[in-house]
Formats: C-alpha cells, structure tokens, sequence
C-alpha cells in the first residue's frame, strides 16, 4: 500500500506566483523551442547587465581566503562596509556586530522574522507587497497585515488605514522604498509619520532598500535609519540590483536605533545565523569595493542610461495603449501597469497573463501575485532593451485588442 505524501500544513497559504505557474508554462514553452521574453523578474544578468568588474575581481582575487567558513555574521570587511554606508548616511551607534551578511536579501528576511515572531504575532506588510514579506510572516507563525498603498493615492500608503491596522499584537512594520512591485519612491514626509507611528507603538522597523538609490528624475531615496530614534530598524540592502549580482546572493541587514533594548532579539538572530554556518564566502568579498567604489549605476539611471531609456520605453508603450495606464514609476526596476477596467471590464490578470503567455511568448508577473485585493494590474521589468520593450508592448496590445 502506497501512502500519499501531502504538503506541511505551514505551507497553506504561501504563495510566490513570480516563479510559479505562469513561469513554469514558460519553461515548458522554452523547452519547445518557443522563444520567450521574461518581463516577470529583476534579473538582470538575464538582460545582459554586468557586475562591476572590479567586484568580480575582488572576489577572484579572494578565493583562496574562502574556502573556509567565515564567521555567521560574516566577513568583516564586508560588514565593515556596511557600517561605514550607514555612518555616511548619518546612523552612528551601528558596529560591525549589528552587521548579518546572508545569502541574498531573501535569506535574512526569514531569519530575522523567525527571530522575531510567536505565533499569532502581527507584522504590517505594504499591499502590493513583495510577496516573500507575506510567505515569510506567515512561514514563521505570524498573520501578514497589509496595509493598503492604492493607485489612487499614487501607491503611497494610506496613513490612516495603517495606523488603523495596528493592534496589540503587532510587533513589525515592513516599509519597501524604492517599491517592488510599483516603483513608488516614498517622501521624507511619509516615512517620518510611519517611523512615529512605529515607534509610538514600539514596532521594530524593518526598511527593505534593495533598491536603493535606483531613482529617476527628480524622485529622491530617503534612507529610514536616520530617521529612527527611538525602537530598533533593520535596514536591508545587497548586491543583486543595484551592482547587478544577483548569482552572488549576498545581503545583508543592518541594525540601529534602539540597539541596546533589542540584546536579546540580536542574540537570537546570532544563533539562527550560526545554525546556518555562514553565507557565501567568495561574494561577500564584492561588497566592500561595491560600497566603497564607483557607483556605476548612476550611468544606468540618468537620461540616456539604459534603465533610464528602458523605463521611458514602458512609459511611451502605455501611453501609445488604448487600454493601459500607468502611475510613471520613480524607482526599482519594474512598473506597475493598470488595464482601463471601463474600456475592458472582462479584463483579469491571470487570464491576460496566461493569453499573453501562449500567443505572443510574453511573461509578465500578474498584479494579483502581490497581494492586492484587484486584478486589473500586472508587474513589468524594466530590464530589456528599450526596443525589446516596445515590441512587447505592441503585443501586448494585439492581445488586449481581442479581448
């Protein structure tokens, strides 16, 4: 007799639509010899995007010292790096010990919850969120709260339906700025009144800024650690966007504020990070000279950049659209773009998606996968060549034209 093995029941409810159905029907369709264009993930070495050589060379120059484990924490001229960003910015009671380097963003993200959370425990997370937020809150024992950042309001929170969210359970706030998945870059204004509302609460602020820095215009990235004073903030950044090392997977997250009041939370973090050995060792020697060195991404941004140009490709496909809206993204790599619901009430996300899949070998990631409560949204990157974007965009249309 055979016995049917079923999924943990800590698993329900999980959800990472980016790399689920949708992708493996690309996968397939790639194995059939149909050419795909993914407009689904930040990858950027899949467009073509380079690490900095000098990063790549620091890490060959480095093998022979990392063959060993290094400490959990990591190694200390990364971490090191890391505090010397954090002083520039203006935060001075972080050292290196504050300093977790991990293999990507996405491993620190569930240790530092795992750290955090009893069961039932709280954490308010932005809808539309970056769906490994929610998974790791609800892989941890904790309820995802998501506070409601609406295209109305130019996907900026909604200050008072946050404030509303806050019971006594709640112990975190997640703030994601530049935003993945809308590109929403939020003010000064607005992240001092949820930095008050976090510490009125006594809330740990846990600030994603992977995407820091990666700006257009005249939107500017405001960093959250100055700004917090009086509970703890976990501020995490890494190499895979901004310096194009996604492979590398190295991250990290650093800690300020209230650091004295959080030793035993910091000592529990040490231990899951202990359990876990080390991260990767030869990446990790990228981030000094990534920190510290020149900031290549400036070139990307700037008028006649490639992500700069790139993103306007997106701006000018949905304006050339009949059916498409935008909120013109002001950072990250992605836009967020809206189908007219008056001019295509039928429309659906997952089933455009899917159509845009099968006859135009188009993926792009349905808004739906990012938490939100409608379906007349769905995420691009901004990656792809401007002219690689264009052409998606005029089949995009033929697909919305037949609807």
């Amino acid at each position: 007799m055979t016995i049917e093995i079923n999924t943990s029941e800590n698993l329900h409810g999980v959800r990472y639509e980016i790399r689920g159905q949708l992708a493996q029907r690309a996968h397939d369709m790639e194995r059939q010899g149909h050419e795909i264009i993914s407009m689904n993930i930040g990858n950027p070495g899949l467009f073509g995007f380079r690490t900095p050589e000098t990063m790549r060379m620091a890490m060959i120059e480095n093998l022979p010292s990392s063959e060993a484990y290094c400490h959990q924490k990591g190694i200390f001229p990364a971490r090191e790096a890391v505090v010397m960003q954090q002083q520039e910015r203006g935060v001075m009671n972080v050292t290196a010990e504050h300093v977790f380097i991990g293999n990507g963003v996405s491993e620190l993200i569930d240790l530092t919850l795992r750290a955090l959370l009893n069961d039932g425990d709280e954490v308010l997370i932005p809808s539309p969120d970056y769906p490994l937020w929610t998974a790791a809150v609800t892989l941890n024992g904790g309820g995802a709260v998501h506070y409601p950042c609406p295209p109305e309001n130019q996907f900026q929170p909604d200050l008072d339906a946050l404030a509303s969210l806050i019971t006594d359970r709640t112990r975190a706030i997640v703030i994601i700025n530049p935003n993945n998945p809308t590109g929403a870059v939020y003010s000064r204004e607005v992240l001092e009144a949820m930095v008050a509302l976090a510490e009125k609460h006594n809330l740990v602020v846990f600030s994603d800024e992977i995407y820091d820095g990666m700006v257009y215009d005249d939107a500017e990235f405001i960093p959250v650690a100055p700004l917090v004073h009086h509970t703890l903030c976990g501020t995490f950044g890494g190499l895979s966007k901004v310096y194009r090392a996604c492979g590398f997977r190295v991250g990290w997250v650093v800690f300020s504020g209230t650091n004295e009041l959080a030793q035993d939370y910091l000592h529990g973090l040490d231990l899951l990070a202990s359990l876990r050995l080390c991260s990767n060792v030869p990446g990790q020697w990228g981030v000094q000279t990534a920190l510290g060195g020149y900031q290549s991404l400036k070139d990307l941004i700037r008028p006649g950049g490639r992500l700069y140009e790139s993103r306007r490709a997106v701006i000018r496909g949905v304006e050339a659209s009949e059916y498409l809206n935008l909120i013109v993204p002001g950072g990250s790599m992605y836009a967020f773009v809206g189908a007219d619901t008056d001019k295509l009430p039928n429309f659906d996300d997952q089933n455009f998606a899917m159509e845009l899949l099968e006859t135009e070998h188009v993926l792009v990631a349905p808004g739906s996968s990012f938490n939100v409560n409608y379906r007349n949204y769905f995420r691009v990157t901004i990656l792809p060549q401007a002219k690689v974007i264009a052409d998606v965009f005029e089949r995009m249309e033929r697909v919305l034209g037949g609807q």
